[in-house]
């Protein structure tokens, strides 16, 4: 599938020949004039990345970028800037664009600087990707260290973190207490074994309690399983 790159240039020549340019390349792109008309695309369709013009009518380049910024962080944006423009640098880098591009510029230098900003959000998806743990609507991102059910966030202590994320690790099997005491409390750990069963009800009241289907199962005489 082609990466999707919305235009957002408000000099019709410009916008025509960035998107002759770009679907030569094989993406698909589209042209929005104003930062109203970018702000609406925007929030009609996924884009992988976003060629944004600083100076536009009406509403800034600047401006559309700290919207689109309050609720993304990820995709990334290509600021296009006047040769001079130091300001709208800095304000663009500081608002979180991931790269600019001055006026006027070589359409080689426009697609190498497409293709690095393409490369680093895939390689940062596929990070974030692979620090993901899923068990049916549980999450947990092992390197935020965050965890939700559904659309609400758990708040967890260190501990329970940890303890989660073994038992999401080994979703479906049984462990006992002896197993979960060694890869949780490590192996020189002491105390009373009855800590784990403390925790197993911290966390179910944190993971299961208001929903509808209980994640964490107790298998009698054995031990605790997470199950989806």
């Amino acid at each position: 599938m082609s990466e999707r790159i919305l235009i957002v240039e408000d000099e019709e020549k410009i916008a025509r020949v960035i998107q002759l340019e770009l679907e030569y390349e094989g993406y698909e792109s589209e042209i929005a004039k104003t930062g109203l008309e970018a702000l609406e695309q925007y929030n009609q369709s996924g884009w992988d990345l976003i060629l944004l013009d600083v100076l536009l009518p009406g509403l800034s380049g600047i401006e559309v970028l700290r919207r689109i910024r309050v609720k993304d962080s990820a995709t990334p944006v290509i600021l296009l800037t006047a040769r001079n423009a130091v300001v709208d640098k800095v304000n663009g880098l500081d608002q979180g664009a991931n790269d600019y591009i001055t006026k006027p510029f070589e359409i080689e230098e426009l697609l190498a600087r497409i293709r690095s900003c393409l490369r680093l959000s895939q390689m940062t998806r596929q990070v974030e990707a692979s620090s993901k743990v899923e068990v049916a609507d549980l999450s947990l991102n092992e390197k935020s260290r965050e965890v939700t059910r559904g659309s609400s966030q758990i708040e967890l202590t260190p501990r329970e973190f940890d303890l989660l994320l073994y038992l999401m690790q080994n979703k479906n099997q049984v462990l006992n207490r002896e197993q979960i005491l060694t890869h949780v409390w490590g192996f020189d750990y002491f105390g009373d074994t009855n800590v784990v069963d403390v925790y197993i009800r911290y966390l179910r009241k944190k993971v299961d309690q208001g929903y509808e289907t209980p994640l964490l199962h107790t298998v009698r005489g054995v031990g605790y399983m997470l199950k989806g």
